[in-house]
């Protein structure tokens, strides 16, 4: 438990008590960077699907490149199997989804207002659960941020790369495609064109086949996520203070139509999770990016009514409030705890 609250303290003191110029020090990024993909990466019988994905790896030893990547997410089938060739184990597979994960991480952090106060806002769920959880998704998120990151910046084209390489690791993150036309108005219908066809396309290609067994498990008999509710819950209150800040949010950013889309899924979902809260609890993952911007702007939208300082420690304390209640009291909490890494298992 002590290192996930290491995790956490780092970004949290960081956002608190640097100075600006000194959060902004590449070395400093690095280094977090760093120690966060030694803990995520080199976990050891850590997250609620630890034994799935053992299992993905033993699949793939000593099998032939077509029997690899015969069903299943065809980039993860893929890495599992250079992983198995090179005998690096799911450490390699979890290094890599690690690295991809922290790259996207930081990157849209660093184009926030309070950049330290992203990542805060990731540890506790995003990282903790999702990252050390459920990998094939995680990655997609990670790559969802890079190109969240790179579609600020006016490249349409980037993102949507960066999107269908995100649905080869879970090809739920179609979904997002979407998403990239509301960016910006102008050049609207053409982005809309571009889209169409290329979503079509890949969801052909890859849920095509599975779309009707998806449905049935997923709506038909219900299947349960504990905490679902919760969760939905923790992006409902980032979308309804984003509705709060609109009118400051258009006035200091050019991307209120985008995370008011995600916003709307978010509050969506609320009244949708009791009907399938699986399915709803899945799909959500990819809007808890709505508390990272919120919250890394909060201090800056909110500082008429709430000081700067004084809004950074409330985000903090409420995160820690967070970490504390899933650590201890979540029902598959147990799955992360003892955290233990095989880099240190000899040593310790």
């Amino acid at each position: 438990m002590l290192t996930y609250w290491l995790m956490y303290l780092i970004p949290a003191s960081i956002a608190l008590f640097l100075g600006r110029r000194q959060q902004s020090n590449q070395m400093l990024w690095i280094s977090t960077g760093f120690i966060f993909i030694l803990i995520i990466g080199f976990r050891f019988e850590v997250g609620g699907d630890w034994f799935n994905y053992i299992r993905h790896y033993d699949q793939v030893i000593g099998a032939s490149l077509k029997q690899a990547m015969h069903g299943g997410d065809p980039a993860h089938k893929y890495l599992n199997f250079l992983m198995a060739r090179w005998n690096l184990g799911v450490y390699g597979t979890n290094v890599v989804y690690s690295g991809i994960f922290m790259w996207g991480l930081i990157r849209f952090s660093r184009q926030q207002s309070y950049p330290w106060l992203a990542i805060v806002a990731a540890v506790p769920y995003l990282i903790i659960v999702v990252v050390m959880g459920y990998s094939r998704q995680a990655v997609a998120i990670g790559l969802f941020l890079l190109a969240v990151s790179y579609l600020d910046k006016g490249k349409f084209k980037t993102y949507v790369g960066i999107i269908l390489l995100a649905a080869l690791f879970h090809k739920t993150a179609l979904l997002l495609l979407p998403l990239g036309i509301f960016l910006y108005g102008k050049g609207l219908t053409l982005r809309l064109l571009m889209i169409v066809p290329i979503a079509y396309g890949a969801w052909d290609l890859l849920l095509a086949d599975r779309q009707e067994h998806l449905w049935k498990s997923y709506v038909e008999e219900k299947m349960q996520s504990d905490g679902a509710k919760i969760r939905v819950v923790m992006n409902l209150i980032p979308s309804l203070l984003l509705l709060k800040y609109r009118k400051e949010w258009k006035r200091s950013f050019d991307d209120y139509r985008f995370w008011f889309w995600i916003a709307l899924g978010s509050i969506v979902s609320v009244f949708l999770v009791s009907a399938a809260s699986t399915a709803v609890d899945r799909i959500a993952l990819y809007f808890i990016p709505i508390q990272l911007v919120v919250f890394a702007r909060l201090p800056y939208l909110a500082r008429k009514h709430v000081k700067p300082f004084t809004m950074k420690v409330v985000i903090v304390l409420g995160y820690v409030l967070v970490f504390f209640v899933w650590l201890n009291y979540a029902t598959h909490a147990q799955y992360w705890l003892p955290y233990q890494n095989i880099l240190f298992m000899d040593i310790l």
